[in-house]
């Protein structure tokens, strides 16, 4: 029976997967999301995505009037950047990038009163094995050395491998950001936190650690097209048919019943029928009590006169000591 059961269940509700697996193959994905091809969660990064505020809307304490910021610590400067859209400040006399970029690009940084182009907007993130993964290129050329962020260097750290490099670097060569977004699942934590974790020896890759609650991954809005009441209906609907259903082959293959008897729990849904009628007929008869009566002859005096019990016992007493005399 139980075996049964599972079966029934699992019939069930395969049209409702293989639904949910056609709308996620067909529809195409709105900018800024992906699904986990290992584990199939929805990432969805737009709520991390700053927009320019809308001209005559008041700021709420949860919007943001400025990109997001990450410290560069031993490179002397901070790189400002933005998650599938350009940063909203307004850029000017941006290196090596044409002015009809300048409003595309998501992340940069200044140096010596110059602004460095970090990556072009890109709203595609993606999988590299079970990380998430959103990358910036086409930015700045990487330059001479002579353009290069000043560093406090540490230990002994040895700059001379850099110098060959440069000679076999392509001046063609441009700058590109690398941003890993990390779950964190603080209901405590900002909506991001942005780190810089580092740049290539050329300094034309940088490195960016994010953590946030949108890269923990959900169910997308798609596949939550029910609201609550919808889905405990379905939840109810397949209730019953496994119920009816189970009951049915229960009631036929092992008590061997025939006809409306193959229904589980026959009596008790016999004897509906006459509950029901019972308790319209104590409803009717409570109701009638409560319906005014026409007034009949019950309702007259004792007596046409409208004589009063006093006078009538008077009357008697009269009578009676008439009668004894």
């Amino acid at each position: 029976m139980r075996l049964l059961f599972l079966s029934t269940c699992l019939s069930l509700l395969a049209p409702f997967s293989a639904r949910a697996a056609d709308s996620k193959s067909s529809k195409p994905l709105k900018p800024c999301t992906i699904y986990s091809p290992t584990s199939g969660s929805f990432f969805d990064l737009n709520p991390l995505s700053v927009q320019p505020l809308k001209d005559g809307k008041k700021v709420s304490k949860d919007d943001r009037i400025e990109s997001w910021h990450a410290k560069g610590y031993d490179y002397q400067t901070n790189f400002t950047l933005n998650f599938c859209a350009p940063v909203i400040e307004e850029l000017e006399d941006v290196v090596g990038v044409d002015e009809a970029m300048w409003r595309n690009v998501s992340a940069y940084y200044e140096h010596g009163g110059r602004t460095y182009s970090i990556g072009q907007q890109s709203s595609s993130p993606v999988f590299r094995g079970r990380k998430l993964v959103l990358n910036y290129t086409d930015g700045s050329p990487c330059g001479a050395p002579s353009n290069r962020l000043p560093r406090k260097l540490l230990d002994d750290y040895d700059d001379d491998d850099d110098d060959r490099d440069d000679n076999k670097k392509s001046i063609t060569s441009r700058k590109s950001t690398l941003i890993s977004l990390l779950c964190d699942r603080d209901p405590l934590a900002p909506k991001a936190s942005v780190s810089f974790v580092g740049a290539s020896p050329d300094e034309c890759t940088f490195f960016f650690e994010v953590r946030s609650m949108a890269a923990c991954g959900g169910v997308s809005e798609a596949q939550q097209t029910l609201g609550p009441g919808g889905l405990f209906s379905v939840i109810a609907l397949i209730a019953v048919a496994v119920y009816v259903v189970g009951g049915c082959v229960y009631q036929r293959s092992v008590m061997h019943q025939r006809g409306w008897r193959q229904l589980p729990n026959y009596a008790i849904w016999a004897g509906i029928g006459s509950f029901v009628k019972d308790i319209f007929i104590i409803a009717t008869s409570s109701c009638t009590r409560l319906v005014p009566r026409r007034k009949g002859y019950n309702h007259l005096q004792p007596n046409g006169r409208g004589r009063s019990s006093d006078d009538e016992n008077r009357l008697i007493d009269q009578l009676d000591e008439d009668w004894d005399e």
